[in-house]
């Protein structure tokens, strides 16, 4: 079946034809969820939605700096408050760091593989972020689906072996190969300033590292029963790849 985003009509009737809809759309089209938002709502049929999210929980990213406060904090939110007020089933994802976008050079701007003699680590390096491989995301995301725990919760990918401080990180890494590497650290104003300085769309991507590792907004909050539920608690059946076995694929 095909639905258009921007086609109302189309995207009706893709939708009359399923019971879940997951959003994947990118950074262009979040604001134009409004549109599947609607469309849901007249389809009538869905039990469940799944905004494209899939990175930290926008509601507790407190401290957030421009411009991903606005062009992706606060747009996200704004599609989690229609998709309330509208009373549309919902689970949030928040699954953080993709491990083949952050692992394969550790965050080294311009390198194709991991360090081996100088590493450059964004603030101090304490604040924890979690790292999850694509595949283990779908299948967390999958397994929701029709999972009454997770019926208008967050569900929090943080299995316990992807959970590291950008130090942690650099020491796993260089116990992997055997050298100690010299470490680098930028400070916060320092990253301010490169933001500051940087072109769309990377500024709002250094945005969203300062998010991730000076405030550290994945970690810095207690998951309450109240909001959320943690997936490998909820799915401990699931074989997801921890960092440290990711890692090895670059020794």
């Amino acid at each position: 079946m095909q639905g258009d985003v921007l086609n109302h009509e189309s995207l009706v009737n893709a939708i009359k034809q399923v019971e879940v809809v997951i959003s994947t759309v990118g950074h262009a089209l979040l604001a134009d969820q409004v549109k599947i938002i609607a469309a849901i709502k007249e389809a009538g049929n869905v039990k469940r939605f799944f905004p494209s999210e899939f990175g930290n929980d926008v509601d507790r990213a407190h401290g957030a700096v421009e411009p991903a406060k606005s062009a992706y904090y606060d747009v996200k939110a704004r599609i989690r408050r229609a998709v309330e007020a509208e009373g549309i089933p919902y689970t949030y994802v928040e699954s953080y760091c993709f491990d083949g976008y952050f692992l394969p050079n550790l965050l080294q701007p311009g390198a194709a593989a991991p360090p081996r003699d100088k590493v450059v680590i964004l603030g101090d390096g304490n604040p924890k972020a979690v790292y999850n491989k694509e595949d283990d995301i779908a299948t967390y995301t999958i397994k929701a689906v029709n999972d009454p725990r997770t019926l208008n919760k967050n569900l929090y990918i943080q299995p316990p072996g992807n959970i590291y401080s950008f130090n942690d990180l650099v020491s796993l890494w260089e116990r992997k190969i055997g050298k100690t590497l010299e470490r680098e650290y930028v400070s916060e104003e320092q990253l301010l300033n490169n933001i500051q300085e940087a072109a769309a769309p990377q500024n709002v991507i250094l945005s969203i590292y300062h998010s991730v590792f000076m405030n550290g907004v994945q970690t810095n909050f207690k998951i309450e029963p109240s909001f959320g539920v943690e997936a490998s608690q909820l799915y401990p059946d699931v074989k997801y790849t921890t960092v440290d076995e990711y890692l090895n694929q670059y020794v």
